[in-house]
């Protein structure tokens, strides 16, 4: 029992291994592993946890910004001819170049390739501005006012005009969205609010967990650590335990598991990555909050 306190110990005083988290996103960068093809739809997300992940590490200057540039601008969703003005479609940007909606629940020919997904209008825009591309050359008046299409009546976004689930992380996207593009005509932010209000939901442990009852989990330390730093309750964090915690879901292949001594994924990796930074660890970025990207992109 002595010998595995002592060894917990060393685990939380080490340093989280930066140059390999470096290289398992740049391997990332190059060709996403077969793996992900089922996330195909999310293209566009998973580049975010890239793009935005080498810069947290430090790392931003190893990929061709301009190139990224392109890229993700080719995700963007224009008006088409055959639409109306009265058209409740969403113009930000798609998260695949291929079709998301199956032909039997949707006339795919009458949507807009894929239609905007928030998102991934969210991603797309964190990504642009990470880079260093100065988002006054979007039309952001066509975005934020088609993007006001998908906020329902009790405050909640949808994160498609064609219909889906309705829940927080839409409406963050929404607020980050605003944000960026520095104009809030995109959302009635009284009723967002109301409906944040309404979904109030806390726990935590040594790690910490998504809600009573479950595992901890390496993203929620990036999500509630975020939010009690944002709520200026960060003294309420036992950052040796979470630090303990979060190395133990450490890769020795890069990147972050989302429990112990499982296999690595971008998502996981990204927010440990953002976890670390929130616990100020040597060489990363400071976090900006509210936006969920490094705090001087």
């Amino acid at each position: 029992l002595c010998c595995e306190n002592t060894h917990r110990e060393r685990e939380r005083e080490r340093e989280m291994d930066r140059d390999r988290h470096v290289q398992y996103l740049l391997m990332m960068y190059e060709s996403i592993p077969s793996d992900y093809e089922e996330q195909e739809i999310n293209r566009l997300t998973l580049a975010y946890f890239v793009i935005s992940g080498l810069n947290i590490l430090n790392a931003l200057d190893r990929i061709d910004k301009e190139q990224v540039v392109n890229w993700v601008l080719s995700f963007q969703v224009h008006p088409s001819d055959s639409d109306s003005k009265d058209s409740r479609k969403f113009y930000g940007f798609y998260g695949s170049t291929t079709i998301q909606f199956s032909s039997e629940l949707f006339d795919t020919t009458k949507l807009s390739h894929n239609g905007g997904h928030l998102a991934s209008t969210y991603c797309a825009l964190a990504m642009l501005k990470t880079v260093g591309y100065d988002l006054c050359k979007l039309d952001s008046e066509l975005i934020l006012i088609s993007m006001k299409n998908l906020q329902q009546h009790n405050g909640s976004f949808m994160p498609i005009h064609a219909g889906a689930e309705k829940d927080l992380r839409f409406v963050y996207c929404a607020a980050a969205i605003c944000f960026m593009l520095n104009s809030w005509c995109g959302m009635d932010r009284e009723k967002a609010k109301e409906y944040i209000l309404s979904c109030q939901r806390q726990a935590a442990d040594g790690g910490f967990q998504g809600r009573s009852n479950k595992a901890s989990d390496t993203c929620y330390a990036f999500w509630i650590g975020g939010v009690l730093r944002i709520l200026g309750a960060q003294k309420l964090i036992d950052r040796k335990a979470l630090r303990g915690f979060l190395l133990t879901c450490e890769s020795e292949y890069g990147g972050f598991s989302k429990f112990p001594r499982k296999f690595p994924d971008l998502y996981h990796s990204y927010y440990g990555f953002s976890a670390f930074s929130l616990l100020k660890e040597p060489g990363l970025k400071p976090l900006c909050l509210a936006l969920g990207i490094a705090d001087i992109a």
